[in-house]
């Protein structure tokens, strides 16, 4: 699904993490992922919400980065989401794949690659 379909097409917790980021908002964005949740950035590994908010701070909101959709895919797997965004921050720009998981309507896994 591309970002022309219905905005009920993006999961909830997708569009969560895409305004809690481009909100600058640290807590809204840790509140988006499961307490043991995962997240590989480049083979850079973090755990949990510990985890999730030290990669907010080097890497996300701390780098004031800003999110546009560019598209919604289905995965292989329930649940399984590759989300194409376009990045504006201080540290990257660029548009590329994020890979997620949600489970119980949060991430449970992001792998940036």
């Amino acid at each position: 699904m591309a970002v022309t379909d219905p905005p009920a097409a993006v999961p909830a917790a997708i569009q969560e993490f895409i305004d809690a980021t481009n909100a600058g908002d640290t807590e809204r964005f840790v509140a988006v992922f499961t307490d043991d949740a995962y997240l590989n950035d480049w083979g850079r590994e973090f755990h949990g919400p510990d985890g999730i908010r030290s990669w907010d701070k080097t890497d996300n909101i701390g780098m004031q980065s800003h999110f546009d959709l560019v598209a919604v895919e289905p995965g292989a797997a329930p649940d399984e989401y590759t989300v194409t965004i376009k990045v504006t921050s201080n540290r990257f720009n660029g548009t590329g794949p994020f890979k997620v998981q949600l489970r119980d309507g949060k991430v449970a896994s992001l792998v940036l690659s």
